[in-house]
């Protein structure tokens, strides 16, 4: 899978699938509902593309769903609080993506995966994958012996050798420990994101000064994060990451990450 942002471009989500898609490989993308009014070349782009599956969440689903479930795309949407397993099934999606509030990145903050997980498969016969908190064979297992299908996992792989993330961010969240909820860095970047999704990032000073409060953000705060950003100071910009990144100690190959999963079908 990869993400499509508010503002991407039809060409950078082609130069993405040819790289995902390269001899034949299976591959995802990840739009989100609220920025596809603004966006429309997003999903005829993905449907000119035909990837083997495209996840919709974070907004009005139904009608980007509909559009690639015509055109024969397997589609998905995250499901962040048990209300929004009814929208997901309206809209038909073909697999729910039940993420807890553990998950780095955008999301709801009401309730942890397992539990969430539980509920879910009690009112669904759709596939579900779980996502949020999972970090390794232990956590897949887990949620395999749950009911769920599959695990989406996101934070066990963002200390790869292959992730795209500059040395002084590495070295930050090899340090990590500790993560935060709220609405600082899209406010800090006048994202417009939908409230009721805020994000999980590494904690830093600007987060404690701000979370809370964005909506008193003032344009010199707005400045020094985006300074920030660009130079590097991670105690200002921001790095989301779900609350299992204290388990990032060092670099490993995706391979690795991939195979230590694998233990959790093979015992």
């Amino acid at each position: 899978m990869f993400g499509v942002g508010s503002t991407t471009t039809g060409d950078w989500i082609r130069a993405q699938a040819e790289v995902a898609g390269a001899e034949g490989a299976t591959y995802g993308i990840g739009l989100m509902a609220w920025a596809q009014p603004g966006a429309p070349e997003q999903v005829e782009v993905v449907l000119d593309l035909r990837p083997d599956f495209v996840s919709v969440s974070f907004g009005d689903i139904a009608g980007p769903v509909a559009r690639l479930r015509d055109a024969g795309i397997l589609t998905a949407t995250q499901v962040c609080a048990f209300p929004d397993l009814q929208m997901a099934q309206d809209a038909g999606v073909d697999v729910v993506v039940v993420r807890g509030a553990e998950g780095g990145g955008h999301g709801r903050n009401s309730m942890g995966t397992l539990p969430l997980l539980q509920m879910v498969l009690e009112h669904t016969s759709r596939p579900v994958l779980a996502a949020g908190g999972i970090l390794n064979h232990r956590g897949l297992a887990a949620v395999l012996a749950a009911g769920a299908e599959g695990a989406w996992v996101g934070t066990a792989f963002l200390g790869c050798v292959e992730a795209n993330m500059a040395g002084p961010a590495r070295e930050r969240l090899f340090a990590a420990s500790e993560t935060g909820y709220g609405r600082v860095f899209d406010v800090a970047q006048e994202f417009p994101w939908p409230t009721e999704f805020g994000g999980r990032a590494l904690v830093n000073g600007f987060f404690d000064e701000w979370v809370g409060r964005e909506d008193d953000m003032d344009d010199a705060a707005r400045r020094r994060h985006e300074v920030a950003r660009r130079t590097g100071d991670f105690d200002v910009a921001h790095l989301y990451a779900g609350q299992g990144v204290a388990a990032l100690t060092g670099e490993r190959a995706a391979r690795d990450v991939v195979l230590d999963f694998a233990q959790a079908i093979r015992r």
